[in-house]
This record gives structure tokens, sequence and C-alpha cells, in this order.
């Protein structure tokens, strides 16, 4: 009996540490991003991909170049994900990657399958992309989660995130 019980105990210990994945490492990528959004300015994080539909129409329409242009003191930081193209020569074709405001990161989990793609970033869940995320001192103000930006909508919320609250 004694031997069952310390067998079960040490089953129980085992099941209860979790093994190191993926998800609970921090990248070079995700360290980068979480210095950045930690400025006193209002950061926005946008995740998306080079085959995503909704992220090439946000970019075939110029809304992001127009969006960095007239908001120069936002920081806009587009990390790609789920994606093992880098996505980089559409950012330049359209003219994000010229902006001093801009920057840009290739998360290292490149997977798009559902059990071993990227879940989470700066310990926010990833369930859509593109997914759009304002920051500013470090604190998340807005999170877009599903779909296509709308600019407009995007311009306010950086606005209501630059008050003082």
């Amino acid at each position: 009996m004694k031997l069952l019980f310390y067998s079960l105990f040490l089953a129980g210990l085992v099941v209860a540490v979790p093994a190191q994945s993926a998800e609970t490492t921090t990248t070079d990528v995700e360290k980068e991003v979480t210095a950045a959004v930690k400025s006193s300015r209002v950061t926005i994080v946008h995740l998306w991909a080079p085959w995503c539909p909704n992220c090439m129409s946000e970019l075939k329409n110029h809304g992001w170049r127009d969006f960095l242009s007239v908001n120069p003191d936002v920081g806009v930081i587009f990390v790609t994900v789920w994606s093992s193209a880098d996505g980089k020569a559409e950012l330049e074709k359209y003219g994000l990657t010229e902006q001093e405001n801009f920057e840009w990161f290739h998360h290292p989990n490149t997977s798009r399958t559902k059990e071993e793609r990227l879940k989470t970033f700066l310990g926010q869940p990833i369930v859509w992309i593109p997914s759009t995320w304002i920051y500013k001192d470090g604190q998340l103000r807005y999170a877009l989660n599903y779909g296509e930006v709308r600019f407009p909508l995007l311009q306010q919320l950086v606005r209501d995130a630059e008050a003082k609250w």
C-alpha cells in the first residue's frame, strides 16, 4: 500500500511540473518587442503574415503606409507569424520599411498548424491574424484580434491611448 501511495505521489509531482515548450520560452523577438512597448510613446504591435488576405489588403490599400506617415510619433512594429516567408519584400513594396517609426521582426516559430503554431506573444493569446495591439508605457491599452484594421478606428484608439488614464 505504501508503495502504491508513493508511486501515485511521485506521478503527481511529474504531472505537476510542466515541460518547457516553445510557448514558455521567450524568444529574442519577443524580448525586443517587449522592450519597445515599454516606451512612453504609443506603440502598435501588428501580427501578420504575407499569405493572409486581410493582412495584404491593409498593405495594398496603403492603409499602413499612410498611417505611419501621419503618425510619426507612434511606433509601429510588424511581427510576421505563422509563416516561413518573412514578408519583408511585401513590406518594402508597400513603403513601410522606409518609415522611421517602423520596425519589423520575423518570429522563429513559423508553423501554421494549429497544434504547433505560435499561440501567445507578449503574454497575449493569438487566435487570428491580423491582430493589432496598442501599448503605452508597457501596458496593453487596446487589442484588435479579429481581422483587418479600420484605420479611422485605429487613429481614434491611438488618440485615446495617448491621453492620460
